[in-house]
C-alpha cells in the first residue's frame, strides 16, 4: 500500500513539472550574426580638366580712332607721341617701358631723361625706329602721315584721342588693358571719378558764370568739342563760346565786350598777358570780370593739366571750379 501511494505521488510531480514546461513560452532562436562582407570599394572620381585660362596676347582691341588692333605680345618697348599719353604710361607705372617720347613730354620728370623722337607732331622717323618700339601710342593729329608711314613699317600703333573727362578714363583704362596693368588704371579711373563726382555735387544747382578762355591775345578761344569746354562745364561754368562751329574759335574784341564773361582765364598769361594788360584794352573796363576782379592768370604747369586729357586733367576740373565757385570748397 505503502508503495502504490509512492509511485503515485511521483507520477504526479512528474505530471506538474510537465506542465509547467508546457505552459513556459518557447525560446526564441538567436540569429546568427550577419556574415561580415567587405565594404563596396570606393569610387574614384574622374577627374575634370580645369577650365584653360585664355592667354591675354595676341589680344585684339579697338582703339580711340575705331581701329582694330591687335597686340602680338605684352609691351615692353613703348614709344609716346603726346605728352598726356606719357603722363598716363608714368602714372601706371609703365615708365620702365618707354622707349621714346616727343620734345613736350615734361611731365613728370623722370620723362624728360627719356630718348626724343621729335615734336608733338612733326615726328622724327628715324630716331622712332632707333628706339625699336613693340607698341607706338599716336594721337588723332598723328593720323593723317605718322600712322601711315608706321603702318608701312610693321610698327603696332595705337591712336589715342580724349575729347572730354570720360574719354580721358577710357584712355587710362585701354592703355593699361593692353599694357597688362589692368588693376592700376581701374584703381587710378576710380579716384578720378571719385573726385569728379564730388565737383559735381559741391557745384550742384549753383548759377553757372559766363566763361572767356584765352587762348592768346588775338582772341582765339574754346568751343563746342574741345577738351577745355568741356571742364569749364563740369566745373559749373557756360563758355561764352559754346555755340560756335568749331572747337577752337577765333572771336573778335566787341564780341568778347558782348558777352560780358564774368570771369577770364588767360592761358597765355605765360606769354605776356596779365590782368593788367586785360584791363587797358578798350572798352573791356566794363566787362563783368574786370569789374569785380575775376581774372585768372593760369601758369605754363595750370595750362598743361587743362590741355593735357591726362591724369593731372582731374586737377584741373578742381582749380577751375575753385574759381568758378570759391564759397562751394570753403574747407
Amino acid at each position: 500500500m505503502k508503495q502504490l501511494t509512492r509511485v503515485l505521488t511521483l507520477s504526479l510531480i512528474i505530471l506538474t513539472l510537465a506542465g509547467l514546461a508546457a505552459c513556459r513560452p518557447a525560446a526564441t532562436p538567436t540569429p546568427a550574426p550577419p556574415t561580415p562582407t567587405s565594404p563596396p570599394p570606393t569610387a574614384t572620381p574622374t577627374p575634370v580638366p580645369p577650365t584653360p585660362t585664355p592667354a591675354p596676347y595676341p589680344m585684339t582691341v579697338t582703339d580711340m580712332a575705331g581701329r582694330e588692333v591687335t597686340i602680338p605680345a605684352e609691351p615692353q618697348r613703348i614709344v609716346s607721341l603726346a605728352p598726356s599719353i606719357t603722363e598716363i604710361l608714368f602714372a601706371l607705372n609703365l615708365g620702365d617701358r618707354v622707349v621714346g617720347v616727343t620734345d613736350y613730354c615734361n611731365y613728370p620728370p623722370e620723362a624728360t631723361q627719356k630718348p626724343k623722337v621729335g615734336g608733338f607732331s612733326d615726328v622724327s622717323m628715324e630716331k622712332l625706329l632707333e628706339a625699336q618700339p613693340d607698341l607706338v601710342l599716336a594721337a588723332s593729329i598723328h593720323m593723317a602721315q605718322v600712322l601711315p608711314e608706321l603702318e608701312k613699317q610693321g610698327l603696332t600703333v595705337m591712336v589715342i584721342d580724349a575729347h572730354d573727362f570720360p574719354g580721358v578714363l577710357e584712355s587710362i583704362r585701354l592703355i593699361g588693358k593692353v599694357t597688362g596693368a589692368d588693376t592700376a588704371a581701374e584703381s587710378l579711373t576710380a579716384q578720378m571719378q571719385e573726385r569728379a563726382d564730388k565737383v559735381a555735387q559741391a557745384v550742384k544747382d549753383r548759377p553757372r558764370p559766363r566763361v572767356y578762355w584765352e587762348l592768346d591775345p588775338t582772341f582765339w578761344t574754346v568751343g563746342p568739342g574741345s577738351f577745355v569746354q568741356d571742364l569749364i562745364e563740369r566745373a559749373g561754368g557756360e563758355n561764352i563760346a559754346a555755340n560756335a562751329e568749331m572747337a577752337w574759335v577765333q572771336l573778335s574784341a566787341e564780341a568778347v565786350i558782348a558777352a560780358d564773361p564774368e570771369v577770364i582765364f588767360l592761358a597765355d598769361h605765360p606769354y605776356g598777358e596779365s590782368a593788367d594788360t586785360v584791363k587797358a584794352r578798350p572798352g573791356w573796363e566794363k566787362i563783368s570780370a574786370v569789374v569785380n576782379g575775376r581774372i585768372v592768370e593760369l601758369t605754363q604747369e595750370q595750362g598743361d593739366i587743362v590741355s593735357r586729357p591726362g591724369p593731372r586733367v582731374i586737377d584741373a576740373l578742381e582749380m577751375i571750379a575753385r574759381a568758378l565757385h570759391p564759397d562751394a570748397f570753403q574747407p
